[in-house]
């Protein structure tokens, strides 16, 4: 035993300066991620100020009631899930494709192209909200000023419901496509050159090289964000469903998922018990389909599972 501390000992002196480097990273996941976690006991407690967290009275499972027995509440787990899955499979096409393009591209180029797809993922969403409706107000938006010109009639894009479906999805990737991006070509700039060279001389084309080495070789980073992704499945983006559609009831039907709802009943309620127990569900649901895909992957290819 007082050989494998002195084993473990020596190994951290020996690596200090990385752990130096990473001691800021560690303690912000300490403070944001794991001192928090004592709170989720207030999914289980009838939370009271003057008793404080740990005096306050259990109730089992009587918080998690408030998001099945909700009104609205097929409708905003509906929203939720298709949202989601939405979000995944188109990002995951398009960023596969933007790499792959940027691939092809030499010099300055790819550095201008990296930074013009990367620059929105640092926008917040309270300012691609202010974006959103320059484009989509009824009276000066640039959309409407379009629909105009061509002698249409302008649309109240934010007291519609079917416009949503399809705006909700194109702001998500416009904001977030250039991480994914970098992602994937990072990936495919670590692919040996001696499989392209080998296939340039067998005759293959730049179609052919990407088709037979490039995707075969991303296969298990593209499972791994995959199932990284199906994590957050219960749970939406709140500031792009909060900020985007700007809160309107007529537009709920197809803008509202479980985080705005939560919000809304939090604000107007003060439920903190409910809103507790809606995000231990939603952690745990993530947790499962996560492991649960995993298993799965890891059944069909060992190779590609993330543990």
């Amino acid at each position: 035993m007082a050989n494998r501390l002195y084993k473990e000992w020596k190994l951290i002196i020996k690596n200090r300066e990385l752990l130096a480097l990473s001691l800021p990273g560690i303690l912000y996941k300490l403070v944001i991620a794991y001192i928090p976690m004592v709170g989720l006991i207030l999914a289980f407690k009838y939370f009271r100020y003057d008793q404080g967290i740990f005096g306050s009275k259990w109730v089992g499972l009587d918080n998690f009631e408030f998001l099945f027995k909700a009104q609205d509440a097929f409708r905003i787990i509906r929203n939720t899930l298709l949202y989601n899955v939405t979000y995944i499979i188109l990002g995951t096409v398009a960023a596969l494709l933007l790499a792959l393009l940027l691939n092809e591209l030499h010099g300055k180029l790819v550095k201008i192209y990296q930074t013009a797809l990367f620059l929105p993922y640092f926008i917040s969403f309270v300012l691609v909200g202010y974006i959103t409706s320059a484009f989509l107000d009824h009276k000066a938006g640039y959309l409407n000023t379009i629909l105009a010109w061509f002698g249409m009639d302008p649309h109240k894009w934010y007291l519609e419901t079917t416009p949503w479906i399809f705006i909700l999805p194109i702001v998500a990737l416009w904001k977030g496509i250039g991480f994914s991006t970098l992602v994937y070509y990072a990936g495919i700039t670590g692919i040996s050159t001696e499989y392209y060279e080998a296939a340039r001389l067998d005759g293959a084309s730049r179609i052919q090289m990407m088709w037979r080495i490039t995707l075969p070789l991303l296969k298990p980073l593209i499972i791994i964000l995959f199932i990284l992704g199906l994590g957050n499945i219960f749970r939406g983006d709140f500031g792009l469903h909060y900020f985007v559609p700007n809160n309107v009831g007529p537009n709920f039907p197809t803008t509202d998922i479980i985080d705005t709802y939560v919000y809304r009943a939090l604000t107007k309620l003060g439920d903190i018990n409910s809103a507790a127990a809606v995000g231990f569900l939603q952690s745990v649901v993530g947790f499962v389909t996560v492991i649960t895909a995993n298993f799965i992957v890891r059944r069909i290819d060992r190779d590609s599972a993330l543990f």
